[in-house]
């Protein structure tokens, strides 16, 4: 997944002094992802290999990107697309992580926030199986 947001997503990070989004717990978010997990049918979520889902309050841009870079969440690994015979000799599980200021802040309320969670979960699980941010675009879950 690109290190920055593709281009026509909605995001806007607030500036200083500006209101931020919906307020929300870290067990009440934590739940809320779990529920979109949850929500998975279940072919889908016995086909994921080799995967694990964190939390993270924000993402933090790495080296040479750029410094206001906002991600809603992250995929870290080898799509299943991409694996071949060598791929599990020794490898790490692949990385979804899901940023939890960055969805507050865009959010006005409970029900906003359980939608956007929801969307970034299907975004991030669907770059596990190999569909690109252009294709998940197409299809509305950009």
């Amino acid at each position: 997944m690109p290190a920055s947001l593709p281009p026509g997503l909605p995001i806007v990070p607030l500036g200083p002094g500006e209101p931020s989004g919906f307020t929300m717990s870290p067990d009440e978010f934590e739940a809320a992802v779990q529920d979109a997990l949850h929500s998975i049918p279940d072919r889908l979520a016995r086909a994921m290999d080799n995967v694990a889902v964190f939390i993270d309050d924000d993402y933090v841009p790495g080296p040479g990107e750029d410094p206001d870079t906002v991600l809603l969440g992250l995929y870290e690994g080898v799509p299943l697309t991409e694996r071949d015979s060598w791929w599990e000799a020794g490898s790490l599980p692949d990385r979804i992580t899901i940023f939890r200021e960055p969805i507050l802040e865009i959010c006005g309320s409970r029900d906003d926030v359980i939608h956007e969670v929801a969307v970034t979960v299907v975004h991030e699980i669907a770059h596990h199986f190999g569909i690109s941010d252009d294709r998940l675009h197409e299809l509305g879950w950009g």
